[in-house]
């Protein structure tokens, strides 16, 4: 192990197996981010009330190049359970870091809504009209689910625009009730 790692435990007696347990959880951090310079674990037992259980509260302050990340989740009844939620959020935590540093942030294509203006069912195509009046191809195999013989003229759809050699054209095409009403206010917007 390359980071160095830092356990501290506040009003929770000493154990090699949560230590051990944490030292495993820590190691494993290091695939998700293998630049970690440093962790710091910190488990206590917060606030001493009367009439709640012990509750183990966890948390970890993780040093990579130029940044802190700290995660500090909600207490939990189980010490297992409170140090699995917090190695969790650390372990998404860094992979996002390591995204950002590789510039591989994540964009999602926005869903749009149309309606089925044609179809030609002997061949398995069709065409989408969009609310600004762009038709858009889209092929059987496009579909979400296998539901191709069940469109008609007129059928509300959601889907995703993709660039292909002949231009635009719909993929991941759905149909579904829910539809209807978002593109019935698209189109009384304009």
């Amino acid at each position: 192990m390359k980071l160095q790692l830092q356990i501290t435990t506040r009003d929770v007696p000493h154990s090699e197996a949560l230590e051990g347990h944490i030292r495993q959880k820590a190691e494993k951090l290091e695939t998700f981010y293998p630049h970690i310079m440093g962790c710091r674990v910190v488990v206590e037992v917060p606030h001493k009330h009367k009439h709640q259980g012990r509750v183990f509260n966890v948390r970890l302050d993780i040093t990579v190049p130029g940044k802190e990340l700290v995660v500090n989740r909600e207490p939990h009844e189980d010490v297992y359970v409170a140090l699995r939620d917090a190695f969790g959020a650390a372990k998404r935590q860094l992979e996002d870091y390591g995204r950002r540093q590789r510039g591989d942030v994540k964009s999602h294509a926005p869903v749009l809504r149309g309606r089925v203006a044609r179809l030609v069912e002997d061949e398995g195509y069709g065409f989408i009209e969009t609310p600004d009046g762009q038709e858009l191809y889209f092929h059987r195999e496009n579909l979400a689910s296998n539901n191709f013989d069940q469109l008609a003229a007129g059928s509300e759809v959601q889907f995703l625009e993709d660039i292909a050699s002949e231009g635009f054209q719909a993929k991941r095409v759905s149909t579904g009730k829910h539809h209807i009403e978002n593109f019935e206010e698209e189109t009384d917007k304009e």
